[in-house]
């Protein structure tokens, strides 16, 4: 059974998750809501730190609540910056790892922007299926 993707309500949840973040550097404040096949909603949001490899992304910290919680199977996850900006390289490594098919929402602080999968933002990626 598939699941029925509210894309506004996502959103919605992922500007709040945004209120929470901890960017005191770049001052970029992205939230991001985790839809599982279940219905059951992760957010997250950025978390930076002063040894700057060591930040997390809002989308990493959405699906690693969800798999701390035992989640594996997403439908949706819905990212919003304040100018719409795309997930990075490590977050789309990581969203593939679950879900390529998963539907990406990227929306700005009043609209929906774009719509991808991961296998859209991540062409020919690298996933479990590529080790013996």
């Amino acid at each position: 059974m598939e699941i029925i993707v509210d894309r506004e309500a996502l959103v919605r949840a992922a500007r709040e998750a945004r209120q929470q973040a901890y960017a005191p550097y770049s001052n970029y404040r992205v939230g991001a809501a985790l839809l599982a096949q279940d219905g059951t909603l992760f957010t997250g949001c950025n978390v930076e730190n002063a040894s700057y490899p060591a930040c997390i992304c809002a989308e990493r910290v959405a699906i690693t609540k969800a798999v701390s919680e035992g989640q594996r199977d997403f439908a949706a996850i819905a990212i919003v910056t304040s100018n719409g900006g795309s997930p990075c390289g490590i977050c789309r490594q990581v969203m593939n790892e679950f879900a390529p098919e998963m539907l990406v929402i990227i929306a700005d602080e009043e609209r929906i922007l774009a719509e991808y999968t991961v296998a859209e933002l991540l062409p020919a990626g690298f996933g479990p299926e590529h080790l013996p």
